[in-house]
């Protein structure tokens, strides 16, 4: 069995109503005295009236260009260094993140991470997922150093677009399949993986016990438990099944298939974790577990995450080059079994789940 290095937790994680006023302690404390504050523009217009003045604090703020790429990774890291700051804080989604972790790492700064979403693990995991300039994704890259500070305001992500919820609660159901169908197989899993498989099945539980009240509760932007519960299961828990997994905690069948989409101009426009959800689906019905297909459909429709590939915008046309991509060499749905996956048997089961 490969060697796995556990990378469970932030340096420091709070998650409460007015945790921003502790920002400038936080920072000062820890002798941080210049920041570059990466944000998106509509993470921005969400988050700044949370945001305290930092008044002892040398603040540069910039907009990020839209992509987890190399180049907008290069162009912060460059920006970083040139205002030779003490650390780069992260105001935004997944890409905004893993952007700031990313240029974290090149230029040897702390990251500080201000999620304005809840729709992935990206907040906690010490790794990146790139993409070209144009939305392919590549490859993920994972960091030495876990994040310093992670900082929760759940007033900022009960704000945030329904559809962004939803689509983390598919991101964070899939952390259960896909670690399932790798530490399942071990006779003898160490004490981390363990801790990484209960910590995957928890995230399956939270959802399907609270994620149809914390939707509705965000609706009315209501910051209830079920939603505190939702918001931190998406993040913490979801983050922790990579963080103490490793390689058999992160994916498996279904973010293949979300990479193959990838390849789909069209599919830009769906959310990841909506495209996770779907990918789930069709894991599933590789390792020929009907029954939780089953389950899933109607737990799907209830909150809304897709169960075709017209929901996400992509047409049939492209199930054989979606297939392709999802099996490429270093994909991770072929962590599911000793054998190789086929292209072949990926096309036809997700025809299988179209022609439902």
């Amino acid at each position: 069995m490969k060697d796995i290095i556990v990378r469970g937790a932030p340096a420091e994680y709070v998650c409460k109503s007015g945790v921003l006023d502790e920002l400038e302690n936080k920072l000062l404390i820890r002798n941080i005295n210049r920041v570059l504050i990466v944000s998106g523009v509509k993470s921005w217009n969400a988050a700044s009236h949370y945001l305290p003045n930092l008044k002892n604090i040398h603040v540069t703020h910039i907009f990020y260009h839209g992509e987890c790429s190399l180049t907008e990774i290069t162009r912060v890291a460059n920006l970083a260094q040139f205002n030779i700051v003490d650390a780069i804080i992260g105001v935004g989604g997944g890409k905004v993140l893993d952007v700031v972790k990313a240029a974290a790492c090149i230029s040897e700064t702390k990251a500080i991470l201000i999620p304005t979403l809840a729709s992935n693990c990206a907040p906690w995991t010490p790794l990146s997922v790139i993409y070209t300039d144009e939305g392919k994704m590549t490859h993920y890259d994972v960091y030495p150093m876990s994040v310093d500070i992670l900082l929760i305001e759940p007033r900022i992500l009960v704000e945030a677009p329904i559809p962004l919820l939803i689509a983390g609660i598919g991101d964070t159901i899939a952390k259960w399949y896909e670690a399932d169908v790798q530490i399942s197989k071990l006779t003898d899993p160490s004490v981390a993986l363990k801790v990484a498989h209960h910590t995957a099945k928890l995230c399956a539980n939270e959802m399907f016990e609270n994620a149809q009240q914390a939707i509705s509760d965000a609706k009315e932007q209501k910051v209830s438990n079920a939603f505190l519960k939702v918001v931190e299961s998406i993040i913490m828990l979801g983050g922790m099944v990579g963080g103490f997994g490793d390689h058999f905690g992160r994916t498996a069948g279904a973010h293949s298939i979300h990479n193959g989409m990838t390849i789909v101009p069209e599919s830009h426009k769906a959310l990841h974790g909506s495209k996770v959800a779907y990918g789930i689906l069709v894991q599933l019905l590789l390792e020929q577990k009907e029954s939780e297909v089953e389950r899933l459909f109607g737990f799907y429709k209830e909150i809304g995450l897709p169960t075709t590939l017209h929901e996400l915008n992509i047409s049939v046309e492209w199930i054989d080059d979606i297939a392709e991509h999802s099996t490429r060499e270093d994909e991770s749905i072929h962590q599911m079994r000793s054998a190789k996956m086929t292209a072949t048997e990926v096309a036809t089961v997700i025809r299988k789940l179209e022609s439902r």
